[in-house]
């Protein structure tokens, strides 16, 4: 017996769990196989009638419970981008904590949406190239920024440049130009690969005027890329600063069916023991 869970990060905004659940709907569509919605931490937090009545679940707790009804197997997929220390470190040490537990029971984690070492895939840019044409103006030619959150891990920020390039020859001469930001980092100069922050590329004289369309790497809405968010002001202060700045924001990767597609392609090469980030055999 298995149990499969599609894993965010975790937020205490009640929007991404909707999100995270709609998504794991449609997987267990395609899949023919429930996929369970969990986060690693905060979303257990959000109050159940803020999320149709039904509590948010972390993947700790709700693995465990997998395992008490029986599942000798467990197959977790990240919706996450990249190899995020989430992925690399905490996750390996609460599943460690459920084998303490669980002896029986195998864990594999399959690969993130950006498999750097897989094959060559250009389906993620391709959504992202969707989601930005869905917001070009009829005339004249827009600048596309394409933001992240930022993250301490250099193979994350390498997962969004390699996405800016293939985003570039994508988009081609329908864009004048395609650059990467951060929506902020760390301090301290072992960060700067984060750099530029979406602000200070908002300042500058190639994106401080005229039509600029950010290409939103973001999976969910939530306190950073929803309604009124951290992005959001950015961006108001930013054309605050420049009267002829207009900026326009893309739809969330998460929200495209494509990131059902990719997501489902990973889960199947996990679940076939192809590709996988992580696998943890039982202990006994």
């Amino acid at each position: 017996m298995r149990a499969i869970f599609l894993v965010d990060n975790g937020s205490l905004r009640p929007q991404a769990t909707h999100s995270l659940r709609r998504v794991a709907a449609a997987l267990s569509e395609t899949l023919g196989e429930t996929v369970q919605a969990a986060s690693l931490l905060h979303s257990n937090q959000i109050p159940a009638e803020e999320v149709d009545g039904i509590p948010a679940i972390t993947l700790g707790p709700a693995a465990e419970r997998s395992a008490e009804a029986g599942a000798t197997e467990i197959i977790v997929l990240p919706f996450f981008f990249g190899p995020s220390k989430a992925l690399t470190g905490y996750l390996p040490e609460r599943m460690a904590a459920l084998q303490a537990r669980f002896p029986n029971v195998s864990v594999r984690v399959a690969q993130p949406l950006v498999d750097e070492l897989g094959n060559n895939d250009l389906r993620l840019a391709q959504l992202l190239a969707d989601n930005v044409r869905a917001q070009l103006p009829e005339q004249g030619a827009a600048k596309v920024a394409l933001v992240d959150h930022g993250s301490p891990i250099p193979d994350v920020t390498a997962v969004r440049n390699r996405l800016a390039g293939q985003l570039s020859v994508l988009l081609g001469d329908d864009v004048r130009c395609v650059a990467a930001a951060s929506m902020e980092r760390r301090d301290g100069d072992e960060y700067r690969f984060n750099e530029p922050l979406l602000e200070h590329l908002l300042d500058t004289p190639e994106f401080s005027s005229g039509h600029v369309v950010l290409a939103m790497l973001f999976l969910s809405p939530g306190r950073h890329a929803g309604e009124g968010g951290d992005i959001a002001e950015i961006c108001a202060a930013a054309e605050q600063r420049h009267s002829g700045l207009k900026v326009t924001t893309t739809a969330l990767v998460g929200e495209h069916q494509g990131s059902v597609e990719i997501l489902h392609s990973r889960l199947r090469q996990a679940l076939d023991g192809e590709r996988f980030l992580l696998e943890m055999p039982a202990q006994q």
